[in-house]
């Protein structure tokens, strides 16, 4: 299997986040394995991370026996600029209905000092949260359906509003703190753990092993581990973590030993 498909695949078999609630009344995409192999996959690698999400979601509906897909990246124009974008238009055969997908693909770290499930649930970098993004979701992005903007479109394609299951489609890759006793997780939660976190003050103190550590760009982080070339010492891997610690980024990293790989981020943040 080449590298792009097997990135694809894990993509596709990447946690999703059921996330539903009075507040969040939105039903989760729900994969099928009836679909067909998707054709002429490109290797997307070098755009940014929510693109190729995008791009990998968009080649599964359209290989699926069960999704038509009518329509995607709809961008809503208002008067003197663009309001917003309606993801993905889809038929469900199966339901015989029409579907709107939102689309997210997440890293984030727990971090319980926050005062709320989803606050606790934030970026590498503290810049984004599980919280600000539902919000926007409900807010702004699954109400682009109902404007009088989106109505030309949706008239063309014979689509009903009102007659429309919206559904989020979340990958989420979850990290816990290292070490820590983390009991007031959620259990749809727990179900997209992937690795731990730590502060870059404790991997300094990691002792010299024959592990081997990957620090992939965040372009990478949704390819398979195997794909990685370049591997390094502790030592090595020190220094090039300093780097980014002094750029006040949190890297992503693979440990890899006898065969076992594990996943982490190491962090500037207090």
């Amino acid at each position: 299997m080449s590298s792009v498909r097997t990135t694809f695949e894990r993509f596709i078999h990447a946690p999703d986040l059921v996330l539903t609630s009075e507040a969040f009344p939105y039903a989760p995409f729900v994969f099928s394995e009836d679909r067909e192999q998707p054709k002429a996959l490109h290797d997307v690698s070098q755009v940014m991370l929510g693109k190729q999400a995008e791009y990998y979601f968009q080649h599964y509906l359209a290989s699926s026996q069960r999704y038509e897909l009518l329509a995607s990246n709809i961008q809503i124009q208002g008067t003197t600029e663009t309001l917003g974008e309606i993801d993905y238009l889809v038929y469900d055969r199966q339901t015989a209905q029409h579907c709107h997908i939102e689309l997210a693909c997440k890293f984030y770290l727990y971090d319980d000092r926050m005062p709320s499930e989803y606050e606790r649930w934030m970026g590498p970098n503290r810049k984004d949260t599980l919280y600000e993004k539902v919000t926007k979701l409900a807010q702004k992005q699954f109400q682009m359906l109902f404007t009088s903007e989106a109505k030309p479109i949706l008239t063309e394609l014979e689509i009903d509003p009102q007659y429309t299951v919206q559904q989020l489609c979340l990958k989420a890759f979850l990290f816990l703190p290292k070490g820590k006793e983390t009991p007031h997780i959620s259990e749809n939660f727990k179900k997209c753990i992937v690795g731990e976190w730590m502060h870059w003050e404790d991997f300094q103190k990691e002792k010299e092993t024959t592990s081997l550590y990957a620090i992939p760009e965040k372009k990478q982080w949704l390819n398979s581990p195997e794909s990685l070339t370049d591997w390094h010492s502790l030592s090595e891997t020190k220094e090039i973590i300093a780097l980014h610690i002094k750029n006040r980024k949190a890297p992503l990293v693979y440990a890899k030993s006898k065969g076992a790989i594990r996943f982490f981020f190491i962090v500037y943040w207090h």
